[in-house]
């Protein structure tokens, strides 16, 4: 065989397994915590860490050393198109919620504490 069939054998071997590569399904990857500005909008200041489980769930990540800090962190890899990543960042002191940022917006009324 020529070089030029060799050359040629490679290219479309090459070309073929890019094609492949095209048409084989990948599934999209959530992780973390899923969570919709619904359930942001039920936090308020001075609720119990338990309270805040029972609203918005476990968080993805707990720190060891600083325990007044809580991420919920919720993350997607899609197949196609970008990436989905959304934060909320909780501050918590002597057990309970004081304030919190990330991507979601502050209720009006997170400063009401629930018992009024």
């Amino acid at each position: 065989m020529s070089r030029f069939g060799v050359f040629l054998v490679a290219v479309i071997t090459l070309n073929g397994c890019s094609l492949l590569d095209k048409m084989v399904y990948r599934i999209d990857i959530p992780q973390g915590n899923y969570l919709e500005q619904d359930d942001v909008d039920k936090l308020r200041v001075g609720m119990t860490e338990e309270q805040v489980v029972f609203v918005l769930g476990t968080p993805v990540a707990q720190n060891s050393f600083d325990s007044d800090r809580w991420v919920y962190l919720y993350k997607m890899d899609p197949n196609s198109g970008e990436d989905y990543r959304k934060e909320l960042v909780l501050t918590f002191n002597d057990k309970r919620l004081q304030d919190f940022k990330g991507d979601f917006d502050k209720p009006e009324d997170f400063n009401q504490a629930l018992d009024q």
